[in-house]
């Protein structure tokens, strides 16, 4: 953290500092860190929300970024507009998202509600319905963060399968996670970020060691 001169008020946080990886089709890469330690801002560098100040950022296929389940999710629309309106967002097609309109309603367990704006929802059937709606989507690159919520205790019973579903129809996974057990389940290679920067790239359990072996003497 700098400032920008002397006599600026502004301020600028390096949060990535001269990262370098490379992944291949049929990788599935968990992203270890502390807390503040680049994960967010790398995830939106990949997904083209932030650019880069310096270095190339070469990506070949499309990237679906999934940080957040209900994007332009409107309150006085109801749940099957608005599956429409965040498929679109999603970047599925209208025909597209016509085909995969029975899972999602299926998937949601909201039957007659969805006919009912979604203003008049509990939580826990916006988070069913946007979770629905964002594991419909075909993704080549797929970024995921593992705030995805998923509703009450019984529907997330059925939440794993869904996203095991999801992980393999991609064909490249880049994972944000504290859980060791879902990197595990989910990953063949693992990137340990530590203040920014690249500390190791290599397969899940090696690079698990090391995050266990920093947190223990740090």
């Amino acid at each position: 953290i700098r400032r920008d001169s002397a006599k600026s008020n502004r301020v600028i946080v390096r949060s990535l500092d001269s990262i370098s990886f490379r992944i291949e089709d049929g990788d599935r890469v968990g992203l270890i860190v502390h807390n503040g330690a680049g994960k967010s801002t790398l995830l939106r560098v990949l997904a083209g929300v932030y650019q880069p100040v310096s270095g190339v950022l070469t990506l070949e296929g499309n990237v679906s970024p999934l940080f957040n389940t209900s994007p332009g999710m409107v309150a006085d629309d109801t749940g099957y507009e608005n599956i429409f309106t965040c498929g679109r967002f999603l970047g599925m097609s209208s025909d597209e998202i016509e085909s995969k309109l029975s899972d999602i309603v299926n998937f949601t367990e909201l039957g007659e509600y969805l006919s009912l704006p979604v203003r008049t929802y509990s939580s826990g059937m916006l988070v069913r319905l946007g979770f629905a709606i964002a594991t419909a989507i075909e993704p080549e690159i797929l970024l995921l963060d593992e705030g995805l919520g998923a509703g009450d205790a019984r529907f997330a019973e059925r939440v794993n399968s869904r996203i095991n579903a999801l992980v393999d129809r991609a064909s490249i996974l880049v994972l944000a996670t504290h859980s060791d057990t879902l990197i595990r389940t989910l990953c063949n290679k693992a990137i340990l970020l530590n203040q920014g920067s690249v500390l190791k790239v290599g397969n899940v359990q090696d690079v698990l060691d090391s995050y266990h072996s920093l947190t223990h003497t740090s």
